[in-house]
């Protein structure tokens, strides 16, 4: 993909308000979705994620107004998740002035989820979210993956903000994605998720050689570095963050200025 590489702020939504925690839990407050999206459209970020994420689990509808809010004041692509389980809920989002949805416990739940949501809007609107957790416990049929240290693993996917595995194997279902119209993929590692230790590269990586659709790396930036990584040695096409932005560690200006200034291909 020859495009400039992509920063997404992504507001994690409870209540209707910004939270952040640390492998999905211990969550705190980080103020109003609307107001900090118009902050980052300000820095120049390239697009924004909202992901309500106690929806699947409460079996919630996404926050219709808050979409409809951001809309009206943002000039930036919004993708929607959490807890969209129909064509219906899809409908209401992108009516509502998201540009794209993303699905993830529902898409594995129904994958025909995916095909019919890329028939109905096209694929430029169904992102497929996928939550991932490494398993050292290795079978016939999964694709072993080499760490840094030495050792191997298999990556399987969880749904659920991350609390119920599934036995699939990461690497098969995201070429199944992508099979059935999906047209980008956010990868999520448990392993690295809030821990500011960069993102999980082996997965990225290993998605990003499997499937021709762009790869959007989630969980763990820290530093400027790790969005230097996440697009060099894990080959993304889009890096998102949410606390480093936040709790104004960093901006995106200043993230953009630095992938610049090491030869990354960004919208300045």
């Amino acid at each position: 993909m020859g495009l400039s590489k992509r920063i997404i702020p992504c507001l994690d939504l409870k209540d209707g308000r910004v939270v952040k925690g640390t492998h999905f839990v211990d969550l705190r407050d980080a103020g109003d979705p609307v107001e900090l999206a118009q902050r980052y459209n300000e820095q120049g970020a390239d697009e924004v994620v909202f992901l309500d994420i106690t929806a699947s689990r409460e079996e919630r509808s996404a926050i219709i107004d808050v979409i409809k809010r951001a809309a009206d004041q943002l000039f930036l692509p919004l993708t929607v998740g959490g807890g969209i389980r129909s064509l219906d809920d899809m409908q209401q989002l992108l009516r509502a002035g998201a540009d794209k949805v993303s699905i993830n416990t529902s898409a594995v739940k129904d994958p025909s989820l995916i095909s019919r949501g890329a028939v109905m809007f096209g694929t430029q609107c169904i992102v497929v979210a996928v939550d991932v957790r490494r398993n050292t416990t290795l079978r016939p049929g999964v694709t072993e993956i080499p760490l840094p240290d030495g050792s191997t693993c298999w990556y399987e996917v969880v749904i659920y903000g991350g609390s119920r595995p599934t036995g699939i194997d990461a690497i098969a279902w995201c070429r199944e994605a992508e099979e059935r119209g999906a047209g980008e993929l956010l990868v999520t590692s448990m392993e690295t998720d809030g821990t500011k230790q960069g993102f999980d590269i082996p997965i990225t990586r290993a998605i990003s050689d499997t499937v021709g659709i762009p790869v959007i790396a989630s969980g763990g930036v820290g530093t400027l570095s790790h969005f230097y990584e996440g697009f060099t040695a894990g080959g993304a096409d889009a890096c998102l963050a949410a606390s480093v932005f936040h709790f104004g560690e960093m901006t995106v200006k200043e993230v953009k200025e630095y992938l610049s200034g090491r030869g990354v291909a960004v919208r300045l």
